[in-house]
């Protein structure tokens, strides 16, 4: 049962109209007819989709989850000291895993007020807000239902005191250079003179150990590739078979980046109903389904630079294999 005081202390505002929920039949409409087809990685998670991730969390290839969650154990009280935050705003929040390891430290250091969730699921953000009031005594909890990338400015103005806004989980990365310094500049737009971007990407590194976290020998990262084929078979009405796809995964050396695709095992003509749409693929062809940027800090530093931030502080593990960063408006 939920007590009054709990349900005071939670604001949840949905920000996703009718149309903006075409967004996926936009993205495919757009990348399916395109020379080389491609679709966002977002569509990945549906209920299925999130199940799967969470098994790829797990597994021993995949090393970028633990990774963070080890640096944030090992860090939160410093980065909450260094920025004297008292309010965190989470970016594809999730279940609120790992905000509760800064929130733990925000209640520590004596400062935590408020928790500013902002995912595309209202069911997700409910139960971890149900979850956190009942966890944290005196803790306001705001959910924004929304994709971080159009609702931005949905997210509310501060709560008086210093925050942290947070994109974990190494997320910005699966957006292509120009997009990703654009929603950085967005991003910028959240932040007071005392408010600080922490910001989770994975670092350059071996291409053995990268290829192997998006193809493990199990194959669950294979299913989870071919999940979109599912999601777009129950949303648009659409007869792809998803076992004619083969999962492909490789580390772009030039670009540094992971690219996954799937591949058509033979030719096929796949009908998506809620389109109107026939798209032809041959043997061999390929659909990108993600990519994933690694990064180095001279990187980094030149995104935030061209976004109007600046780097501000810098936390990785031992073997340099992922980074935290915080970063405030230059």
């Amino acid at each position: 049962m939920t007590s009054h005081a709990q349900a005071s202390a939670i604001l949840i505002e949905s920000w996703l109209s009718e149309a903006e929920e075409r967004c996926l039949a936009n993205d495919v409409l757009d990348g399916l007819t395109r020379p080389f087809k491609e679709l966002p990685a977002k569509h990945f998670y549906d209920a299925r989709g999130s199940e799967l991730f969470e098994r790829i969390c797990e597994l021993p290839e995949y090393y970028p989850t633990r990774t963070e969650k080890r640096v944030l154990e090992q860090r939160a009280g410093e980065i909450v000291t260094a920025t004297g935050a008292g309010e965190l705003v989470e970016l594809g929040s999730g279940s609120a895993e790992k905000a509760r390891i800064l929130l733990d430290a925000m209640q520590q250091a004596g400062t935590l007020r408020r928790y500013v969730a902002l995912d595309v699921s209202e069911q997700v953000v409910g139960q971890a807000a149900q979850e956190l009031v009942a966890e944290y005594d005196e803790l306001l909890v705001h959910g924004v239902i929304g994709d971080f990338e159009r609702h931005l400015h949905r997210v509310p103005d501060a709560d008086g005191v210093p925050r942290i806004v947070a994109l974990l989980g190494g997320t910005i990365g699966n957006f292509p250079p120009g997009t990703r310094r654009a929603l950085l500049r967005k991003i910028r737009a959240l932040l007071g003179p005392a408010d600080r971007l922490l910001l989770g990407t994975d670092l350059v590194k071996d291409p053995t150990v990268i290829e192997a976290a998006y193809d493990d020998s199990g194959g669950v990262t294979a299913e989870f590739n071919r999940n979109v084929l599912h999601v777009i078979n129950r949303e648009l009405g659409a007869n792809f078979s998803p076992d004619g796809f083969d999962h492909v995964a490789f580390f772009d050396r030039r670009h540094e980046w992971v690219e996954m695709r799937l591949r058509a095992r033979w030719p096929c003509s796949v009908l998506i109903a809620a389109l109107g749409l026939r798209v032809e693929f041959a043997a061999g062809e390929e659909l990108r389904t993600e990519i994933s940027a690694k990064f180095t800090r001279a990187r980094l530093e030149a995104d935030f630079e061209a976004a109007g931030l600046a780097l501000d502080g810098w936390y990785t593990d031992a073997q340099e294999c992922f980074a935290l960063s915080l970063a405030r408006r230059a």
